[in-house]
């Protein structure tokens, strides 16, 4: 008799201003600089059983601002940065359109990168994190039923109104790991596995 695997919970996280420094239109591998804290954040999230996703509107691409390659540079040197760390993200996904094209799945408030990382990786996002500085990173958790968690971090501050009723604000990516793991949430420990009673 076949079960079906158990789909992992994952952190969709934004990259910049969340998990590094923002830098508007960052093209240059040089300006990749953590977020203090966000390797910590990092490590949490993954021992409380969270596939760590980065999720990133790339629009500067589709401008013509900066190319493909230059994007992947930058995130092939962030990968460089926190494996030093000891961290290894399960998966970058990346929206390069222009919004100005109009309506565009991938582009974040829109759940075309979460979809397609859920797809690849067997992710469950009704149980995952939607974390970032804006509010089209913590929307998704709407759509999902997932939990949103705005950080103060690079834009947060000025979208701390916007965001969803529900949404959780906090002042950067560790904090908001420490919220996480403090109410139980993701697998750590199997508790919601065991059914032992807690819920």
């Amino acid at each position: 008799e076949m079960t079906a695997p158990v789909l992992r919970p994952a952190a969709f996280l934004d990259r910049d201003g969340t998990v590094i420094v923002e830098r508007e239109d960052l093209s240059d591998p040089a300006g990749v600089n953590l977020v203090p804290g966000a390797v910590e954040a990092l490590q949490m999230l993954r021992d409380a059983g969270f596939a760590l996703v980065i999720v990133t509107n790339q629009s500067g691409i589709g401008r013509g601002l900066y190319t493909e390659a230059d994007y992947q540079a930058v995130r092939l040197r962030l990968d460089e940065v926190l494996a030093a760390e000891g961290v290894i993200l399960d998966g970058s996904w990346h929206c390069p359109d222009d919004p100005r094209s109009g309506d565009v799945p991938c582009r974040k408030p829109n759940t075309g990168m979460h979809r397609a990382a859920a797809a690849a990786l067997g992710l469950d996002p009704s149980r995952s994190l939607f974390i970032g500085d804006r509010a089209g990173d913590v929307l998704p958790a709407l759509e999902f039923g997932g939990r949103g968690i705005l950080v103060r971090t690079g834009y947060g501050r000025e979208h701390e109104e916007r965001v969803p009723p529900g949404t959780q604000v906090v002042d950067d990516l560790l904090a908001a790991a420490l919220q996480v793991v403090r109410s139980g949430l993701g697998i750590a420990g199997g508790r919601d596995l065991r059914g032992d009673g807690a819920s």
